[in-house]
């Protein structure tokens, strides 16, 4: 039997997800989140074989808690995504993230990845992987990105200066460069596109 955690913010998604995969001889549902947070605790409660968490989750997003889990214990992860980037893509496959699917894969489709991810193969949906070799590169230095990083918890000029140890005016000056290179028009509209492109 193949334990899983699922984890997604949309109620009536993963209550449905629940139910279908719940139907497969093989597969039981042994806990459901709907925080990224959640799903790292329940997860350490659980110890589920297989986590399918949704990338787009808050506070922080299905990564984030992938990399706690990942870190802490031995279940793979499968990542389901509305909008999959390349560069995210990278990232998931860098923290050890055995399974990259869209939320338009079907139940029945899941349940044959999640079957294979247990099984200890890898699975990346074909189109996310074809546009990861074709991505862009990212124009952003890696302090423009420590900072973008920063400014995505809504935390003042000042407050991201103290977590990444520079002065408020050169981060300043590192945000404004960002939204320049970006075409923002502010800096959270920056770190946003910049998470949405998989570069934070």
């Amino acid at each position: 039997m193949i334990r899983l955690l699922l984890a997604d913010d949309e109620d009536l998604l993963r209550g449905a997800l629940a139910a279908l995969l719940g139907l497969e001889d093989d597969i039981e549902v042994v806990a459901e989140a709907s925080t990224s947070t959640d799903a790292v605790r329940l997860a350490a409660e659980h110890r589920p074989d297989i986590a399918v968490l949704d990338l787009e989750m808050p506070p922080t997003d299905g990564l984030r808690a992938a990399e706690e889990i990942r870190a802490a214990l031995p279940t793979r992860i499968v990542l389901v995504t509305r909008h999959a980037r390349p560069a995210v893509l990278r990232r998931a496959l860098a923290a050890g993230v055995s399974g990259f699917v869209p939320k338009t894969t079907e139940a029945t489709r899941l349940a044959e990845i999640i079957r294979d991810v247990a099984a200890g193969r890898r699975y990346v949906d074909p189109e996310i992987a074809a546009s990861a070799l074709t991505e862009d590169a990212c124009p952003l230095s890696e302090r423009e990105l420590e900072v973008l990083r920063a400014s995505r918890t809504g935390a003042s000029v000042r407050e991201i200066a103290a977590q990444v140890h520079l002065a408020p005016g050169t981060v300043r000056n590192y945000l404004s460069s960002a939204m320049t290179k970006l075409g923002a028009s502010s800096r959270h509209a920056a770190a946003h596109h910049a998470w949405q492109q998989g570069w934070i």
